[in-house]
């Protein structure tokens, strides 16, 4: 089946429909996947300094960057000094939800599967995430706060010090460990460069409105509209 078949869907791989109730786990990046914003490029706009951070982020994205850790450290860098209040702001006034987001979300959880969310963003966004839609598991990025500013740096956690590419992929497979399920029972689904190694060992890998090279190394590729498309060929 192609793209002719499902107008704004690619598949690759395989001949839908597949059954959602035989995968157990379903893996989002946070930022242009499960929600509508860069996070960090929004926060950036506080400092004046959006267009600067906003660059680096887009050739991180596309796979022009091969260093994410150095990219994100450079990013945050330029965020020294912005008020915590401003995190407030951007939660609260630009963050929304993707199309069909919570109807993906809400399915898989009514099919029995748990939910991770996997984010080279950061935890004061992915925790509020977590919470509003009741997911299993999260793993992102903690920024440095002094005096209720932000200090321009990340802070090292019991796993690692950023959750990159690589990140994602051994936090995929350990949930998996953990709920001693097989990877090939997984979905991951994201949109940028640093999404591919956990999509490449999931069983589903799903790109929404990706980059061109997400695009195509992905099983499914969600084109025109919104997240819950993937219900079309992966069936609740």
């Amino acid at each position: 089946m192609s793209s002719s078949s499902i107008p704004g869907l690619v598949v690759k791989g395989f001949t839908p429909p597949l059954r959602l109730a035989d995968f157990k786990l379903i893996a989002f990046d946070m930022d242009s996947t499960l929600i509508n914003i860069e996070c960090v490029d929004e926060i950036a706009a506080a400092a004046g300094r959006k267009a600067e951070v906003a660059a680096i982020t887009e050739a991180a994205m596309r796979g022009e960057i091969a260093d994410y850790k150095e990219s994100l450290r450079q990013r945050v860098a330029l965020l020294e000094g912005v008020p915590v209040s401003a995190l407030h702001e951007v939660y609260d006034t630009r963050l929304q939800l993707n199309p069909g987001a919570e109807t993906l979300v809400r399915a898989a959880q009514a099919a029995g599967l748990k939910t991770l969310l996997v984010s080279g963003g950061f935890t004061f966004f992915t925790d509020r995430i977590r919470d509003r839609l009741g997911l299993d598991f999260t793993r992102s990025n903690v920024l440095g706060v002094h005096d209720g500013r932000l200090t321009g740096k990340m802070v090292d956690q019991p796993w690692g010090d950023i959750c990159d590419g690589e990140e994602k992929k051994k936090m995929l497979l350990a949930t998996c460990a953990q709920l001693q399920v097989d990877p090939r029972q997984a979905i991951a689904i994201g949109d940028g460069a640093n999404d591919l190694p956990m999509m490449g060992s999931a069983g589903l890998s799903a790109a929404y409105h990706a980059k061109p090279k997400v695009r195509e190394q992905a099983m499914v590729a969600i084109n025109d509209g919104g997240l819950d498309r993937l219900l079309e060929v992966v069936k609740p």
